[in-house]
């Protein structure tokens, strides 16, 4: 197999992958020499955290500042890593079909001697350019810019967290393809991709810990959680392959939508 439609996207992709690569590891240094001084009043700001009702820590991943595994794992991977780029790879997804149906480009593609399979197999690896790219980026910067102000991060936990971290973005990226062979239009799938991960976000933060903790179990956040990796040094890989199974699914989904649907 070719794979001349994977190959021509993903060129297409590489420089806006690099660019959030660069705009990521940017990010990132500025959070982990933000910690040096965050280390100073580390007892103070856990004490505060406390204070908080426990289920506003386990679902934002807020527990320990005074330590490095607990702030980076808070402010960057909790925050940036699972939410901000889980919303990223839904609505890069979402414009995949959408957006060359609502141009008239898809019917190029479909003129020739191509399976409707195989377009959403080759443009599916396409969409995991920005994901390669950020998880060789990513982890070296974070973990070099803790060598550097000698509060290190375990690079085995730190690589954990990013190999963990891809069949959950891989369900986001799902979620906004299959959104893209349902509609026809790019930004009605683009924003619809954003508002379910956001609104499964949400369900999952808001319920755990609580007696409707069961409905969060539908979000696909239940099942990565960096603070557990970094700062507890726990991993649990069974739910990454349910995640990765979810994949699947939203796959064969996205391929029976698009060979029903009308274009």
């Amino acid at each position: 197999m070719r794979l001349d439609t994977a190959r021509y996207e993903a060129r297409q992709r590489v420089r806006g992958s690099l660019a959030l690569a660069a705009l990521l590891g940017a990010f990132s240094i500025l959070i982990v020499y933000l910690y040096p001084s965050i280390a100073e009043a580390g007892a103070d700001i856990d004490a505060l955290i406390e204070a908080f009702p426990e289920s506003f820590q386990e679902g934002l991943g807020v527990e320990a500042y005074s330590t490095i595994e607990g702030f980076i794992a808070a402010e960057l991977y909790q925050f940036i890593w699972i939410l901000l780029l889980g919303l990223y790879m839904a609505y890069a997804a979402g414009g995949t079909f959408a957006g060359d149906i609502e141009s008239k480009r898809l019917y190029l593609v479909l003129a020739t001697p191509v399976s409707r399979t195989r377009v959403v197999v080759e443009k599916t690896i396409a969409l995991l350019t920005p994901l390669l790219v950020l998880n060789l980026v990513i982890p070296l910067v974070v973990f070099a810019s803790t060598v550097a102000i000698d509060y290190p991060l375990d690079p085995v936990y730190l690589l954990a967290v990013h190999v963990l971290s891809i069949p959950y973005h891989l369900v986001c990226l799902g979620i906004g393809q299959l959104l893209s062979v349902t509609f026809s239009r790019g930004n009605t799938a683009q924003l619809g991709g954003i508002a379910t991960v956001f609104l499964l976000f949400l369900l999952d933060s808001v319920t755990v810990g609580t007696e409707l903790e069961w409905l969060g179990d539908v979000s696909p956040t239940r099942y990565i959680d960096p603070t557990e990796i970094l700062l507890h040094e726990n991993i649990y890989v069974g739910d990454s392959l349910l995640l990765f199974a979810v994949t699947l699914l939203l796959l064969f989904l996205s391929v029976v939508r698009f060979h029903d649907r009308d274009l």
